[in-house]
């Protein structure tokens, strides 16, 4: 009789962004499953630190610093994870930006960096890694959404159309690629209070307002996260594919 397994020993992870916020208590949750994790950023400083953690739970704790506004440096930071690890069985795109300003105020110049960082760079992540997947018959893709890319919210015209576009972005990967044995999955939170979630919804008027539509009474914590993630992660998520996992207390179901 087969059980659940949520045991990653053996695996090796790339997790982008995962220096901060989400991507960094993803990170460690990977290592702490058995996972080798290679994380990439933009900050050399707070690479090093999370490294160091990820060496104190057992992990080699590789990093490499990158921008994902360029693509061609994205590619080459997934080619230097390939390298480093032999091959990348999981890849958890979680790298994202925003930037709150109503529509009409929206330059060309914001919406290109948010899109190239937040769907552009992911897929071709995903495609760079893929071609290893491919050859040995098992990837787990997991792209990091959003709520806000299945409902709209204001003055986050880029950001919603980003994230609405990575959740296509995995149903159409997940199709292409199920037949060698990947799966494409996303996951979907409402606000999470990171540094970035605390920037944006901290005002004490701002977050009742939001809380208030949450019938869990509060916003997500990383770990609400990272526990879907890993779940996705694992052989016990095996027969899902092109799914978006909503983690949001509630609030969808309304």
């Amino acid at each position: 009789m087969n059980f659940p397994s949520f045991d990653l020993k053996g695996r090796k992870a790339l997790v982008t962004g995962g220096n901060s916020g989400i991507g960094y208590h993803v990170a460690l949750s990977l290592a702490k499953a058995g996972c080798e994790v290679f994380i990439a950023g933009r900050s050399r400083k707070t690479l090093e630190k999370t490294a160091g953690e990820l060496k104190r739970l057992g992990c080699a704790g590789h990093f490499y610093s990158a921008d994902l506004a360029d693509t061609k440096g994205a590619i080459e930071m997934a080619r230097k994870a390939e390298e480093v690890l032999g091959g990348v069985d999981i890849l958890v795109n979680n790298a994202g930006i925003t930037r709150v300003e109503p529509s009409l105020e929206v330059t060309e110049e914001n919406w290109d960096n948010i899109l190239t960082v937040n769907l552009k760079a992911p897929f071709f992540i995903a495609k760079q890694v893929a071609s290893g997947m491919i050859r040995r018959r098992y990837g787990k893709i997991i792209m990091v959404s959003s709520l806000a890319g299945l409902r709209g919210v204001a003055d986050h015209a880029a950001y919603c159309s980003s994230k609405g576009g990575m959740i296509l972005l995995t149903k159409v990967l997940a199709i292409e690629w199920a037949k060698h044995n990947i799966n494409v999955n996303a996951v979907a939170p409402t606000v999470t209070l990171t540094p970035m979630g605390e920037k944006i919804w901290g005002a004490p008027e701002k977050r009742a307002a939001k809380i208030a539509r949450i019938p869990q009474g509060r916003f997500g914590a990383p770990v609400d996260v990272s526990g879907a993630v890993l779940f996705l992660a694992s052989p016990a998520s095996d027969f899902i594919n092109g799914e978006t996992i909503v983690v949001d207390g509630g609030s969808l179901a309304q």
